[in-house]
């Protein structure tokens, strides 16, 4: 019984390594298309828009009575840039490249809460232990996903973004005041993303409901810590 019992944990053992080795790099390859769209939406998109609204407002000023037309030109295509640096910024954030995790947390949090009108609060210490990169991406993006939801499906009114020195290691909890998930729940891209990008770091991750949905996102000592 007990040569049975060691090696059906084997077996698993195995199974969740390579869901771990076939799960890697697709999300690897998601990170990079992000990346790269997010540099043309930037690069490209974004001084095309602002080359037209620069032109608009230059047209307008001896154009008169068309003139006005030209300034709310100008405002829908500034308005439309706005949105593709958002978008740039979703896609691949930059502050966690430059500024680290607790800073692109804290801008994600105002992000979130301009956008929705929701109020985040933001429990986030900044003594954290040191993260390998790939560590650092799928804890914002996890924490990105459960925000996502909590302001699409929750119907809430406050969310609260936790992140903690736990045990040498690292929690991040989302959780929100809304109604809970369904019943009879249907895990779509979102929630399964975030169980795969979990597994790859060696991180549990836990979704309850109850009052509100909580994310809780549990990073070990020593997995994903830089060398």
């Amino acid at each position: 019984m007990l040569a049975l019992a060691r090696a059906f944990n084997a077996m698993l053992v195995r199974l969740e390594a390579e869901r771990r080795e076939r799960s890697s790099p697709v999300l690897a390859a998601q990170e990079e298309e992000r990346l790269r769209i997010a540099r043309e939406l930037h690069d490209e998109v974004g001084q095309t828009l602002t080359a037209v609204a620069l032109r608009a407002e230059h047209a307008a000023a001896g154009a008169g009575v068309a003139g006005r037309e030209l300034v709310e030109l100008a405002e829908i295509v500034q308005h439309s840039l706005r949105d593709v640096r958002r978008i740039s910024r979703e896609l691949r954030p930059e502050a966690l490249d430059d500024l680290g995790l607790v800073n692109a947390l804290i801008a994600l949090c105002t992000r979130v809460a301009g956008q929705s009108g929701i109020r985040v609060d933001r429990r986030l210490e900044s003594s954290l232990p040191e993260l390998a990169a790939d560590t650092e991406l799928a804890v914002y993006r996890i924490a990105q996903e459960a925000l996502t939801n909590a302001i699409r499906h929750s119907r809430a009114t406050v969310v609260t973004v936790t992140l903690a020195r736990l045990n040498g290691g690292l929690a991040l909890t989302v959780s929100d005041d809304g109604g809970g998930l369904p019943r009879r729940l249907v895990e779509g891209a979102g929630l399964t993303g975030m169980r795969e990008r979990a597994l790859l770091i060696g991180a549990e991750l836990e979704i309850a409901s109850a009052a509100g949905v909580t994310v809780s996102l549990r990073v070990p000592a020593g997995d994903g810590a830089s060398p």
